[in-house]
């Protein structure tokens, strides 16, 4: 990184030894040999003083950083930040960096202490993260050096402004990869599941053998061949997933430093690529008051590319959803049976009843599978002990609302609707798992 410019300034210990330099002087008027001696004191100070700026500018360009940043952030991740430092006096520098981090971290005190011996190399790393997607600007690395005598400080303002945008989650992806493919609780890895007699896809004709499905035997292929044969079928294949974000003011309720509508969007992205592994097309769409950032279910290399950048640009008007426009874009759009993954929060049995006749709507062609979210804050309440009748009033509430939350997952039943209520944190293992489950049962 090229130094901007760089500034002296006088350290603390130069100005602790002038105090006392001064303390003596006073001395010296009860006690004249602490006038003398504070002179010498003095002078000797001013000799170091400008000793110490001699050697911190002798060196031109002494101390050299550079920072290294991923090419982009991932939103609720630790993200890693390496700076590489270079003392380049021929002296033990004394070094205080200050990082100028975004704004979005509220972080104006982040900075480091290092010493560094004679043309040492030193590599510092530190973890950043995000907790919301957007554009992040990294300032400059400013750098006060000093040498052992540390009376005057040089201050080198190193590098430029970095630009970074911060993305829904993709550092977990692999994990998400190895806990679909190779979950020992649920066996749905990569080996292929035939399914005879219940899709389209033709595989071959084979002889029958006890056990096959009789539905699927082939006549005129056993007439030839005098003795029995059937035809098989493999489980079809590119299923059309959508993963529909509510992004109304219900999604604005915070765990953890993030929001529920981004702990959804982590979730798409994960999702999305876990769908793309197992053959089917991955699309997404959100919607409050009309719907945007859609992206039409596919297969194409550059698929998990434009999902990432719609989930980038995602943000909520804080309007209340209107699934009746949702319905309707749906049906229009989305002409073949497809499974539906909403992902919404509905806090009471009422706020269901108002958009279950469009979900209901929607089930009649697709299969459905509407993810909300447990509250946290409510299991806190419900299991601390109660003392004052306020306590009780309010754990007495926190069940109430738990307990809808179960009613909901089972109106959702009634009609055929799946559903998975879980925790923010644990959203996307549980959709993922209820995906890979409704994919093995064959259901959409």
């Amino acid at each position: 990184m090229k130094s901007f410019y760089n500034t002296l300034f006088i350290n603390n210990r130069f100005f602790y030894a002038l105090a006392t330099i001064a303390m003596l002087f006073v001395a010296g008027f009860f006690a004249p040999i602490f006038f003398e001696v504070s002179k010498v004191l003095l002078l000797v100070l001013s000799v170091l003083t400008l000793v110490d700026v001699f050697i911190l500018y002798k060196t031109k360009d002494a101390i050299k950083i550079e920072r290294y940043l991923p090419e982009r952030l991932s939103n609720g991740d630790e993200n890693k930040i390496t700076l590489a430092l270079k003392n380049k006096y021929p002296f033990v520098a004394h070094l205080l960096l200050i990082e100028e981090l975004p704004y979005q971290f509220q972080k104006r005190d982040f900075f480091f202490h290092q010493e560094l011996k004679q043309q040492q190399e030193k590599t510092l790393h530190y973890n950043l993260t995000p907790k919301e997607r957007g554009v992040y600007i990294f300032g400059h690395v400013n750098v006060y050096a000093s040498s052992p005598l540390q009376l005057a400080t040089k201050k080198y303002i190193l590098g430029e402004e970095k630009e970074l945008k911060c993305y829904p989650s993709f550092l977990k992806l692999r994990d998400f990869n190895i806990q679909a493919f190779n979950n020992s609780t649920i066996s749905y890895g990569t080996k292929k599941v035939r399914k005879i007699g219940h899709s389209l896809e033709f595989e071959q004709i084979k002889e029958y053998v006890a056990g096959d499905d009789v539905r699927t035997l082939n006549w005129k292929a056993s007439a030839k061949l005098n003795h029995l044969m059937i035809n098989q079928y493999v489980e079809e294949k590119s299923q059309s997933v959508y993963a529909i974000i509510d992004k109304g003011r219900a999604m604005q309720m915070q765990f953890s430093g993030l929001s529920l509508l981004d702990y959804a969007v982590n979730a798409t992205l994960a999702i999305s690529n876990i769908i793309l592994r197992k053959q089917d097309k991955a699309g997404m769409l959100s919607f409050s008051t009309k719907l945007e950032d859609w992206v039409v279910a596919e297969r194409r290399n550059s698929q998990m590319s434009l999902i990432s950048e719609a989930l980038h640009n995602i943000k909520t008007n804080f309007s209340e959803s209107d699934f009746g426009t949702l319905y309707a874009v749906v049906k229009r759009k989305i002409t073949h049976r497809s499974l539906l993954i909403l992902f919404t929060n509905f806090e009471t049995i009422d706020a269901l009843n108002r958009q279950l006749p469009y979900l209901r709507a929607l089930a009649k062609n697709h299969l459905v599978l509407v993810v909300f979210f447990k509250n946290t804050e409510l299991d806190i309440l419900t299991n601390a002990e109660a003392e004052t009748i306020q306590e009780v009033y309010d754990t007495i509430i926190a069940e109430k609302f738990m307990y809808e939350k179960k009613q909901i997952v089972n109106e959702l039943r009634k009609y055929g609707i799946q559903s998975v209520l879980t925790k923010p944190e644990d959203l996307t293992g549980d959709t993922i798992n209820k995906y890979l489950e409704l994919k093995s049962r064959g259901l959409f």
